[in-house]
């Protein structure tokens, strides 16, 4: 290949990463506007869930999950990712998560909970390796996930 091209190509994938970096891994791209307006919505749909829920059975309410109160938004997973099969919106620059117990395995060969502690994609090491999962954190978003998957 011509090597002014090769050059082009190392810089631009060398740029994309460290842009990565900088937004992402180390926290200049959590735009607080955007986490308000996140949890403005969470807010907004879980009272409209509430409101929903209230003629509802018991059985029917515990389908989903509460945004506020789980490991998926407490390790900021729903910063990209949704779980519609937990009625949890989030980002949508990450697919969504209902059926990752199903999927993580056959896209990356290995399960969720190895995935987990030793992501294979580029993008959830970076993300993972900034933010390591306790092996508790991990169980309870294997749980979630499984959750999900059951649901749908």
């Amino acid at each position: 290949m011509n090597k002014p091209f090769v050059h082009f190509i190392i810089s631009a994938v060398i740029g994309l990463g460290l842009g990565y970096l900088v937004y992402n891994v180390l926290g200049f791209g959590n735009d607080s506007d955007t986490e308000v307006a996140v949890q403005d919505q969470q807010t907004t749909d879980r009272a409209e869930t509430e409101d929903e829920t209230a003629d509802t059975t018991a059985d029917e309410s515990t389908e989903s999950v509460s945004a506020s109160e789980n490991i998926l938004q407490t390790k900021g997973c729903l910063g990209c990712h949704s779980v519609n099969g937990l009625n949890l919106q989030g980002g949508a620059t990450g697919p969504d998560l209902s059926k990752a117990i199903t999927e993580v395995e056959g896209k990356h060969g290995k399960p969720l909970e190895e995935f987990l502690k030793e992501p294979t994609s580029a993008v959830m090491s970076g993300v993972i390796g900034g933010n390591p999962l306790t092996e508790e954190e991990i169980s309870q978003v294997v749980d979630l996930l499984k959750q999900a998957s059951e649901s749908n």
